[in-house]
């Protein structure tokens, strides 16, 4: 009689794109582990960038979310010590015109660029430094798939702020405590410290641990070291004056 068992060591059979969509919500350890063993990306790459760029866009559809995303560009733009005279502002409110295409081309030509330059940041890190032995393809795979909580922030902003005529982001800490006055340091600190990046970054340790074999704890602090001070540096820049 034939034995019908899995071998030892024998990879686990790939998951779907939607499984592991799923699984990296519910699941994130189980699923880095077939992800490693059969590292995919396009499909979830394709996935993941659409739901971003789709959300990241339909705000914009709307007269209120336009207006909302002309007076957060110029805001940033005044942060940054930029003064924003009546004949650029009226150029930008044109430009608001076609901000929903722009911005979701913007999303889907930029978006996986920098997941594969983290990527490569991320590997030249673990594989150089550290001693590593993964592949590149594997390292962004991780990083692809660890998008999914990118895109889950997403499918709650983007119809959210639709239907309030905004482009604000309603899941960060400054959102949670509006007391603090958002010019301010601490207003600025506290708006740049987003629930869904950091599940992200948790999600992304997970799946370079279960890569590198690995704890979880130590590379997920230093994720975290990394997110605070450049959102200390950030908030400090743009609340200089």
């Amino acid at each position: 009689m034939p034995n019908s068992t899995v071998a030892a060591g024998t990879p686990p059979a790939p998951m779907n794109v939607f499984a592991r969509f799923i699984g990296i919500i519910t699941a994130p350890k189980a699923t880095f582990q077939n992800v490693v063993a059969h590292p995919r990306i396009l499909v979830m790459l394709l996935l993941t960038t659409t739901i971003v760029a789709v959300g990241a866009a339909l705000p914009m559809t709307t007269e209120a979310g336009k207006q909302a995303a002309l007076d957060q560009q110029v805001s940033r733009l005044e942060a940054f010590g930029m003064t924003v005279g009546d004949e650029q502002y009226e150029n930008m409110r044109k430009g608001m015109r076609i901000a929903p295409y722009t911005t979701a081309i913007s999303v889907a030509v930029v978006s996986p660029i920098v997941l594969a330059i983290l990527a490569g940041i991320l590997f030249a890190v673990f594989n150089a430094a550290m001693g590593g032995e993964a592949s590149y393809k594997q390292v962004y795979a991780v990083v692809t798939h660890a998008g999914v909580i990118s895109a889950l922030g997403q499918l709650f902003v983007g119809p959210f702020n639709f239907l309030r005529g905004s482009t604000s982001n309603p899941t960060t800490f400054g959102a949670l405590l509006p007391m603090f006055d958002d010019e301010s340091f601490i207003g600025r600190l506290l708006g740049m410290v987003d629930f869904f990046i950091i599940w992200w970054l948790v999600v992304l340790a997970i799946g370079l641990a279960v890569l590198y074999r690995r704890r979880t704890q130590p590379i997920a602090i230093t994720l975290f070291g990394i997110y605070v001070l450049i959102a200390v540096c950030v908030a400090a820049f743009m609340s200089r004056s």
